[in-house]
């Protein structure tokens, strides 16, 4: 083979190989540019979702809030109803506090009724005054069954804090100064407090 001959083989062979490089460079420009391109659109739809994910977001505080107001709502209306119901249940505990007395003395109140009607007929004097003097009694005891105890005054030093001073008057001797005298009223304890203050006489 003639030198010639190798030379344009060889120069053919070369121009097939560049031209093989520029198709592949070709096609990886092409893969490349197509990647970008579809990259965009990935690009502009994250973009487009963004707002909706603020969205959401902003619905699910929404939701949140007013959940928590509708809890408040009916907690307070609970707390309402608690207080109205208590309330009434107080009331009625005041205005029935005094029931189981009140009963227990109208078996005192029917006594009494029985004494008048004695009273209406009777002819002995004595027998009217035992049965005033045993209803006085049975009240007395039921009284004090309920923690009522009478305030012993008469004789005692006088005390403002239980005492009530009406008066004074000189006293029959000196060991009786500054000391109570007489009683106008009773003074009475409930449970060991002073319900009422006796009203006395002291010695001067």
């Amino acid at each position: 083979m003639k030198f010639s001959e190798l030379l344009n083989k060889k120069k053919k062979k070369n121009m097939e190989e560049n031209q093989t490089t520029e198709n592949t460079d070709q096609k990886d420009i092409l893969d490349e540019n197509e990647a970008i391109s579809n990259e965009v659109p990935e690009t502009e739809q994250q973009e487009n979702a963004s707002p909706e994910a603020e969205l959401s977001e902003e619905e699910k505080l929404k939701a949140e809030a007013s959940e928590w107001n509708n809890k408040y709502l009916r907690l307070y209306a609970e707390f309402d109803n608690f207080k109205r119901r208590t309330s009434k249940e107080r009331l009625e505990l005041m205005q029935m506090a005094g029931k189981d007395v009140i009963v227990d003395m109208l078996t005192v109140l029917d006594d009494f009724e029985r004494a008048q009607k004695s009273m209406e007929t009777a002819t002995d004097i004595e027998a009217v005054k035992e049965g005033v003097n045993l209803i006085h009694l049975k009240l007395k005891n039921l009284l004090a069954s309920k923690g009522l105890k009478e305030m012993n005054a008469k004789g005692s030093e006088f005390d403002a804090d239980i005492h009530e001073g009406i008066t004074n008057i000189p006293a029959p001797s000196d060991d009786l100064k500054g000391k109570v005298i007489d009683e106008l009223e009773k003074g009475y304890y409930l449970n060991d407090k002073v319900i009422r203050f006796a009203k006395v006489i002291i010695g001067a």
